[in-house]
C-alpha cells in the first residue's frame, strides 16, 4: 500500500511539474460567462509575433502578457468593446483577424465585392455578345455561297 502511495504521489507531482514546465495557465473565474468571454476574446486575437496564431494557443511570451491582461481587464469589469480597443491601441490594428470597416479598411472589405460585381458583369456582356453574334443575319454574299455548297452536295 505505501509503495503504492509513493508511486501515486510521485506521479502527480510529475504531472504539476509538467504543468508548470509547459507554461500551462491556470486562471480562475467566478463566473462561467467571464470564461467564455475570455476564451472569445483570446481566440479572436492573433499573435503579433506567431503572425496566424491566436493568442490562446501560442506560446510566446507576448501572448502570454495578452491573456494576462485580457484576464485583468475582464476582472475590472470592462466589456468586450473596450477589452478590445484598449488591445488594439496597444498592440496594432493587426491583432484582430477581422479588421474594423474604417476609411482605411474599405478597399480590404470592398474589393471582393467590386471584384465579384465586375466579374458577373464581364459574363454578361460575353453572353450578350455571343447572342448578337448568332442572331445575326447572313449577308447576300453568305446566303449565296451556302446555297452554292448545298447544291453541289445535292447534286452529287
Amino acid at each position: 500500500m505505501a509503495l503504492i502511495r509513493n508511486i501515486t504521489a510521485f506521479l502527480l507531482l510529475l504531472i504539476a511539474f509538467g504543468a508548470v514546465a509547459g507554461g500551462i495557465e491556470l486562471r480562475e473565474f467566478d463566473d462561467p460567462v467571464k470564461e467564455k468571454r475570455y476564451h472569445d476574446l483570446t481566440a479572436s486575437m492573433r499573435c503579433p509575433l506567431c503572425e496566424n496564431q491566436a493568442i490562446d494557443d501560442s506560446d510566446a511570451p507576448i501572448s502570454g502578457d495578452m491573456r494576462e491582461r485580457v484576464y485583468q481587464l475582464l476582472q475590472d469589469g470592462q466589456s468586450d468593446t473596450e477589452i478590445i480597443n484598449h488591445m488594439v491601441q496597444r498592440f496594432g490594428e493587426y491583432i484582430l483577424y477581422n479588421p474594423r470597416l474604417e476609411s482605411r479598411t474599405y478597399l480590404l472589405w470592398g474589393l471582393p465585392i467590386a471584384l465579384v460585381l465586375l466579374g458577373a458583369v464581364i459574363i454578361v456582356l460575353m453572353v450578350r455578345a455571343r447572342r448578337n453574334a448568332s442572331a445575326k443575319a447572313l449577308s447576300a454574299e453568305e446566303r449565296q455561297r451556302i446555297e452554292a455548297l448545298t447544291n453541289r452536295k445535292g447534286a452529287s
